[in-house]
């Protein structure tokens, strides 16, 4: 409130040495203009220094987000393409129509295998009697899901599959049955098929021969007919009854002649390293599982590599130069130690052959920092160890990637002072703090104005009395004169 009462006396008084000066009373001199000069000269000097400051504080943090952005989009691509797959020893089957093969991450898979399928595995398949409509009603009281072995008209139990009750309510119908069972989560799915005969319950396990079931059913005497529904393998098809569809079974193959079995078309342990997911047989006619040769792409790659990095270093290199914007930031500093070292440094320490540090595959730290691909020793080492080259390439704690991303990590990271990502968050607290002091600086050379503004107004109002004071003696002296 005061300071608007203060505001309004020093308009007031601006107005009226302005009016003053207007009729050709006092000075002579544009108060309001003179207050505002003096008041802006006292405070240039701070002004400029916070407008320097401020936009080197900006060019700075444009300069360091600018690496900044340039480590991010090498680590996303690098992350990429290691991820994929696309520099590992990826696996394919000559017969693709037999299935498709991935690695696992678990080993590096390497020579060929033959993969014969004879059986795929499938899940249990059962088809209730025919109903009119889905609507039609089908008792109430308990089916029961019990899992284990069909062989014939044997079911052997497995222990360790619990089985599973549902409860049937009164006025239920077929569509709800399919419901009820789905909401159960016993692994089987259920819905109404509409054939010709009718409606009928249908009701489907997951892949595996230990995956077989019976379904069994406690009537409520008051609601007969929901035995209708009930399949066991000692009353097979009975009339009436529950059909067998499909029989649960295992996969069964043989990986370079050997037989073997699996729960599931999805294979992990039939071949180190690789999953397998089976699709068709191949009886008689074995196909061969074999693994690219992921040289000529690792070649690329670590061009490709290169050149990011040289683009990142000249970009250091620049900014850190004498009088560069970055000059005296160590953060810059100690990206370009930790990129200097990256060349030399062991990133594969589990490795068995040659291929431990980038510089044994080729990748060489020339004078001014920047880097260099010498292909010759890329080759050479290609050639001698292709296994631990490719391993460089894979994803884990250990690599090419892991140990780029272990530097970008750290040199983008806002909590360590140290790093240029801790470089960045000062840099702009910095110019935060700039703003504040532009507009308390600001406030100050308002007060300084509005004061000398009323002090000059006083002054002004002041010379125009004394000079209309003059002009009337000055006016009275020449009457007498006259009158004399």
């Amino acid at each position: 409130m005061a300071t608007t009462t203060a505001s309004t006396a020093a308009t007031s008084s601006l107005t009226s040495s302005s009016l003053v000066t207007a009729l050709g009373g006092g000075s002579g001199v544009d108060m309001a203009a003179l207050a505002n000069n003096l008041a802006n000269a006292q405070f240039a000097s701070r002004n400029d220094r916070l407008t320097a400051r401020s936009d080197k504080l900006g060019t700075q943090i444009s300069t360091a987000s600018n690496i900044k952005s340039m480590l991010l989009s090498l680590d996303t691509s690098l992350g990429t393409l290691v991820r994929s797959g696309d520099l590992a020893r990826t696996p394919s089957l000559a017969n693709a129509a037999v299935g498709a093969a991935s690695l696992t991450g678990t080993s590096t898979p390497k020579g060929t295998y033959s993969l014969e399928v004879t059986q795929l595995a499938r899940g249990q398949q059962l088809a209730s009697k025919a109903y009119p409509a889905a609507t039609d009603k089908v008792g109430a009281g308990t089916l029961t899901l019990r899992f284990g072995t069909v062989s014939g008209s044997a079911f052997t139990a497995d222990s360790s599959h619990a089985a599973v009750a549902v409860t049937i309510a009164a006025g239920a119908s077929l569509a709800d049955v399919a419901k009820a069972i789905n909401a159960a989560n016993a692994g089987i799915s259920a819905y109404v098929a509409q054939t010709v005969d009718g409606a009928q319950l249908v009701l489907k396990g997951q892949e595996g021969a230990a995956n077989g079931f019976m379904l069994e059913a406690s009537e409520d005497p008051a609601n007969p007919g929901l035995s209708k529904l009930a399949w066991s393998p000692a009353t097979g098809s009975a009339p009436g009854q529950a059909q067998l569809l499909a029989a649960a079974q295992d996969a069964a193959f043989k990986v370079d002649g050997l037989a073997m079995t699996a729960r599931s078309n999805t294979v992990s342990d039939a071949i180190p390293g690789v999953k397998l997911l089976l699709a068709a047989t191949n009886i008689g006619a074995p196909t061969t599982v074999s693994f690219a040769n992921p040289a000529t792409s690792i070649a690329g790659a670590m061009q490709d590599f290169t050149d990011a990095l040289n683009e990142v270093m000249s970009a250091l290199n620049t900014a850190t130069a004498i009088g560069g914007d970055l000059a005296n930031d160590g953060g810059a500093r100690a990206l370009k130690r930790a990129l200097s070292g990256l060349a030399g440094s062991t990133i594969m320490p589990n490795a068995t052959g040659a291929a431990k540090t980038l510089a044994d595959i080729g990748l060489k730290t020339q004078r001014d920092g920047t880097f260099a691909l010498d292909t010759d020793r890329l080759n050479t080492a290609i050639a001698a160890d292709p296994e631990g080259v490719t391993a460089m390439f894979t994803n884990g704690l250990h690599g090419v990637y892991a140990s780029y991303d272990k530097i970008y990590r750290a040199a983008t990271s806002s909590t360590d002072t140290s790093s240029l990502g801790g470089s960045i968050s000062r840099y702009t607290k910095l110019l935060a703090q700039i703003s504040d002091d532009r507009s308390s600086l600001a406030e100050q050379q308002e007060k300084l104005r509005a004061r000398l503004s009323s002090q000059f107004s006083v002054s002004e109002a002041r010379i125009g009395v004394s000079k209309s004071t003059l002009t009337m003696l000055q006016n009275q002296i020449a009457q007498w004169n006259k009158s004399s």
